[in-house]
């Protein structure tokens, strides 16, 4: 059977009749639907400040969320055009199947960072050590973490690996134990040293009388002894407080003629004198 031209006008008409609606209708769906999302992740966003939300919680859930509404609307688009729904269903799930299976990493990512906001040993803003990186938690995402380190580098660390790793937090508990060993030489005056250290802690008032600081020789040998002072600090005054100590020690030191230990040569010096001198 041979289709004249006007047979042929005739049936494009109507299919475009047909399928031009359908076609129309899902475009508008989907520039209509694209906004609908954006506005509610953003009153998402809103409505989990509003409830106090844990902000290491936020950006996971908006981006779960974010997935489920944009898969919602793929799913209404093709249900427009007339496609067999459950022909595309099994195909996406083939396809999931497969990109699963692709990126099996990826999902121990996804699955550390569920475990990472279930178990919580960080938050955003905490100070950690992780991985052999230092730095502030700055975001968790759903595969990664981010952290910025104190020279202002941003790090990007997988989640799963981070989830079975060691972390130390440093920002949970309020105050911080600071240690500082000094090395002397064993010829100085041991209570006039301690007298003397005592009267640093006492006049800085960052330092805490609970739990009480201690001065204590750790270490003597022939040629040196090591005393070490513990004091405790809130936690944001820590690193300010180390660094003043250590040089108002060494101020202290100075202007006390407190001894520092025989250089190691001198030291050589002295045993092969008198190893000649048996």
């Amino acid at each position: 059977m041979v289709l004249d031209v006007d047979s042929i006008r005739e049936m494009v008409l109507n299919l475009a009749m047909v399928y031009g609606f359908r076609l129309v209708v899902a475009i508008l769906i989907l520039i209509i639907g694209s906004w609908v999302v954006r506005r509610m992740n953003r009153l998402l966003q809103n409505l989990m400040l509003r409830k106090g939300v844990d902000e290491s919680l936020r950006p996971f859930l908006g981006s779960i969320i974010n997935i489920a509404l944009w898969v919602l609307l793929i799913v209404l688009v093709v249900a427009q055009l007339g496609l067999e729904m459950t022909s595309f269903i099994a195909v996406l799930g083939s396809a999931g199947l497969a990109i699963g299976l692709a990126l099996q990493g990826s999902l121990s990512n996804f699955a550390g960072g569920v475990l990472i906001l279930t178990i919580k040993p960080f938050r955003v803003g905490d100070f950690i050590e992780a991985q052999g990186q230092m730095g502030t938690v700055h975001l968790i995402n759903i595969f990664n973490t981010v952290i910025k380190t104190g020279n202002n580098q941003v790090i990007y660390m997988p989640n799963g690996p981070l989830a079975s790793s060691v972390v130390i937090n440093y920002s949970v508990e309020p105050t911080r134990r600071m240690e500082l060993n000094l090395v002397i030489s064993p010829e100085n005056n041991l209570v006039t040293v301690k007298r003397l250290l005592q009267e640093l802690i006492e006049t800085d008032p960052r330092i805490l009388s609970e739990p009480a600081p201690v001065i204590a020789v750790t270490a003597f040998t022939e040629y040196s002894l090591t005393i070490s002072m513990r004091l405790w600090a809130k936690k944001e005054e820590f690193w300010p407080l180390n660094w003043e100590m250590n040089e108002r020690v060494k101020i202290a030191f100075e202007e006390n003629v407190v001894k520092a230990p025989a250089p190691i040569q001198k030291r050589e010096m002295v045993t092969v004198q008198q190893h000649n001198k048996a």
